[in-house]
């Protein structure tokens, strides 16, 4: 899909706009999108020592002496996970700004009762994002370390791991789940702008299990059951969430008699 494609969905039927007008909102979001990010990065900055503390937490929680197990081998590396950490903590602060800007440039010729609906669905893409970090965190993350660190026993090497590749992992790991978790917002998104269906979705629903799935058994780094289940199987229930997202989104003359 080029860009004219998209910018068709930027004009009300009463009024269509010269293409660099489009280019231009198109740059106004972009910039006021960065000085967003960057206005967050800086506050996050200052809670480095915290926002540390908390990435270090799943590694430490089944044996508090794993802490010694990370190592800065890098005269830069205070700065370098600090910068880093504050990205991604700048990430998640501004992710609903970022949302609610995205929108407004996409859907400029919204009604006003769905103009109103662009705060709540920014509010919802945080829910759905802080929902997949947090999970995450709390049960997928933890396992993983460990099934890493006792690997790498396992070998008969000892898991002095370098703070940056720490960090740049786990942070990654956790950005991706919450990535992930947006799944609703993207069908909503391409409904909207006509390239899936709810019975599109409906259709390929055994051919998306089976993907997720077998992406999970890829992806999972454990090779128990329990943690293949939990990687795949909130994928599954976003899927069938799609499904509903799309039959509301879809105007009713088209969505009438799709099935779920």
């Amino acid at each position: 899909m080029d860009l004219k494609t998209i910018f068709s969905f930027r004009e009300s039927e009463d009024e269509a706009k010269p293409f660099l007008d489009h280019l231009a909102d198109l740059r106004v979001m972009l910039i006021r999108m960065a000085v967003v990010l960057s206005v967050a990065m800086v506050g996050a900055f200052f809670f480095r020592d915290l926002l540390a503390a908390v990435i270090q937490r799943p590694l430490v929680a089944v044996d508090p002496s794993r802490a010694s197990f990370i190592q800065s081998l890098g005269v830069a590396d205070s700065m370098t996970v600090s910068l880093q950490l504050a990205f991604y903590a700048g990430l998640v602060l501004s992710f609903p700004v970022l949302i609610f800007l995205l929108a407004r440039f996409l859907f400029p010729a919204l009604k006003p009762a769905e103009r109103r609906l662009l705060l709540p669905v920014a509010a919802f893409g945080l829910f759905l994002f802080l929902s997949g970090v947090f999970f995450a965190y709390l049960v997928v993350l933890p396992g993983t370390l460990e099934f890493f660190f006792r690997d790498a026993k396992s070998m008969h090497w000892t898991p002095n791991w370098n703070v940056r590749e720490y960090y740049s992992f786990t942070t990654q790991f956790l950005i991706a789940f919450g990535v992930a978790f947006e799944m609703p917002m993207v069908v909503l998104a391409l409904v909207k702008l006509g390239v899936l269906t709810a019975e599109k979705l409906r259709k390929t629903r055994s051919v998306a299990i089976i993907v997720i799935f077998t992406v999970a058994a890829f992806v999972t780094p454990s090779p128990d059951l329990v943690t293949y289940l939990l990687m795949g199987g909130p994928m599954v229930v976003l899927y069938e969430l799609c499904i509903w997202l799309a039959r509301w989104i879809e105007p009713k003359s088209e969505a009438c008699g799709i099935g779920g």
